[in-house]
Order: structure tokens, then sequence, then C-alpha cells
């Protein structure tokens, strides 16, 4: 019985071994992962601004900020992490700071306003819209509130949400996905860790607890002889 016990210890030695391998390759693969997506955010150069008391700004002003960040964790319901914000490291190369940036370029599209230029007048639904500029607020409205066939949202609809600005927020969704699929692979490197070290201290001790026990030499003890009366 103690044979199998220990065969069944190595065993698990051996998993927890091919577990800590496994952790270590996966920490390694992570590493690189965060080193090149440094590397492309420093090469982009797109910072954040702080003022001096290390708080977001937005125009200069606090207040644009914390407008951005209310969309943000309010109206997207984005659980952001504030240990990713850091003065001293102003580019944008966590998910969080992904995710802020792209909110601000959402609010200052939602809350802009569009100049359109009809050649002529146009009628739309019984109401004439005269030649001419005209200034259209956004209003909030994103990509799919416009309604296309007014003579005002529709071309302020491609103004507003440019390709330009399509594009820097596809761009801006691809690192905030990379950067917390980083984050799953090193919770993953941890866990394989954890599982190995477990296996080894349980199969460690398996072994352990079936070793043959050394045999104890009993202890002679002198007879006394009876005296007699």
């Amino acid at each position: 019985m103690n044979r199998r016990f220990k065969i069944l210890g190595i065993g698990m030695v051996l998993i927890g071994v091919s577990f800590l391998l496994a952790g270590g390759y996966s920490f390694l693969k992570v590493q690189e992962g965060y080193r090149s997506l440094a590397a492309f955010s420093a090469a982009q150069n797109v910072t954040l601004s702080y003022n001096e008391a290390g708080q977001l700004v937005d125009g200069g002003e606090t207040a644009g900020a914390e407008e951005i960040m209310t969309l943000l964790t309010e109206d997207w319901g984005y659980a952001v992490n504030p240990a990713d914000f850091d003065p001293n490291d102003p580019i944008v190369n966590t998910a969080s700071e992904y995710m802020y940036e792209m909110a601000t370029i959402s609010s200052h599209v939602l809350h802009g306003t569009q100049t359109i230029v009809l050649e002529e007048p146009v009628e739309y639904n019984g109401e004439t819209f005269a030649a001419g500029e005209h200034e259209f607020a956004v209003d909030g409205r994103y990509y799919a509130d416009f309604n296309r066939s007014h003579p005002l949202e529709g071309p302020a609809r491609g103004l507003a949400w440019s390709p330009t600005a399509l594009a820097l927020i596809g761009q801006l969704g691809v690192g905030t996905m990379t950067h917390s699929s980083l984050q799953m692979g090193l919770g993953l490197a941890a866990a394989f860790g954890a599982i190995g070290v477990t296996l080894l201290i349980l199969g460690g001790g398996l072994v352990w607890a079936v070793r043959p026990e050394a045999e104890q030499v009993p202890v002679a003890r002198p007879v006394i002889a009876p005296t007699a009366a």
C-alpha cells in the first residue's frame, strides 16, 4: 500500500512541475506582450493631460475630465482602475487609459456642433431649410441615432462621426482588449503556478508520509535478582 501512495505522490510532483513550467512560460509570453504594447504606445505618443496636482484635465480644466469620466463609468458602465492613471506616465498604455481616451473622443463628438451647407432650399416633412450655412448640434447622438433622410442630420452624421474618429475609437478598443487579455494571461500564469506549488507540496508530503520509518532498537533493562531474606 505504501508503495502505491509513493507512486501517486511522485506523479503529483511531476504534474506540479508541469504546471510550474506552463505558468513560467505563460508569464514570459505575457511580459513579451506588455513590452510590445508599451513600445507601440510610446511610438504613437498618445498621452493624457494632468495638472500640477496630478488630476486629469481636458482643455486645461478638471471639469472636462470629470465629464469624460462620467461618460465612461456611468453611461458606458466601465469599471475604471484608478491605478492605471499615473501622472508620471501619461502615455496611454493601460486598459483604463485606452477607454478614457476613447471616451474623450466620443465626448467631443457627442457635444460638438457641425456646420452644414445647403446649396439650395430643401423641404423635409413640411419644413423648409433655406440655402446656406446651418449649425447643427450633435446633442449626444451616436452614429445610429441620426436620421439619414434629414437634410441636416444626414450630413452631420458623417461630419461628426467621421472615418477618422471611428478609426481612432476602433484602434483604442483594440488596445483595451489587448491589455485586458494580457491581464487575463497574467492571472492564468499565476493560477498555473499556484496549482503547481500545491501539487508539489501535496505530492512531496505524500511521499514523505509513507517513507519507511527507522526501526527502533529495544533498550535492554537490567534484571534485578531478588535478594534472600
